[in-house]
């Protein structure tokens, strides 16, 4: 459960995050969508314990993203949109220091299991720094799954992907989405209806729209509904 109360954030007088209120239940998959600079990015870093909000509050797993940061780390997974990577470090060698970040002992089956399951094996052998965009997100998603998080929040996950790539990105979201709570952030409206079960539209960072996906199809379509409400 995630759950959000008049959540604001300000950078100096522009107002990025607008008194924001939502929940979202257990093994949802959420469309975060709103346009460029709508404070998509900003809400996401409030929820992972990157960002303080300036007032109101915001709880991942019953924990405080503010009071109880760390418990709230150890239940998300986070994949922000830049991804940073240490492009020296191995894909293997990068995992286990991210594991270590957890307070994970090295454990190689976990580690061999989320480059499996995000297909990262052809290139694993390879430095971050060598690989494509595409594979560093694989690495970035590979690293938010690692700790087997209940939450995961994927910031814009198939950006740079190539069309072989992002059908099977979509397909791990969609299975990760079975038994984790997932709030993706795209621009990409096709995505959200493949994936997600329901949608958040943020607009000037406040919400405008927070409905289950069927009920903005039934209203004529999310591309409508989307320009609707974001003009």
């Amino acid at each position: 459960m995630i759950e959000v109360q008049e959540l604001t954030k300000k950078y100096g007088k522009q107002v990025a995050v607008d008194r924001l209120s939502f929940r979202i239940s257990g093994g949802n998959v959420v469309g975060l969508l709103g346009p460029n600079g709508a404070g998509k990015s900003t809400t996401m870093r409030m929820l992972s314990g990157y960002l303080l909000p300036d007032s109101g509050t915001a709880a991942v797993g019953g924990f405080d993203v503010v009071k109880e940061s760390m418990r709230v780390r150890e239940h998300i997974g986070y994949l922000p949109e830049n991804n940073p990577l240490y492009p020296h470090m191995y894909v293997r060698e990068y995992l286990h220091f991210m594991g270590a970040l957890h307070g994970m002992k090295k454990d190689r089956r976990r580690t061999e299991h989320v480059i499996e399951l995000t297909g990262l094996g052809p290139e694993s052998h390879k430095k971050l720094g060598q690989l494509s965009k595409g594979y560093r997100q694989r690495a970035g998603l590979a690293q938010a799954l690692l700790h087997d998080p209940p939450v995961l929040i994927l910031d814009e996950p198939t950006s740079g992907l190539d069309p072989n790539q992002l059908t099977g990105m979509r397909e791990l979201i969609r299975e990760l989405g079975k038994e984790k709570t997932v709030i993706l952030s795209t621009h990409i409206m096709q995505e959200v209806e493949l994936l997600c079960r329901h949608v958040l539209i943020i607009n000037k960072g406040k919400i405008v729209a927070n409905d289950p996906l069927p009920a903005l199809v039934a209203e004529g379509g999310l591309e409508d509904v989307f320009r609707r409400v974001t003009r």
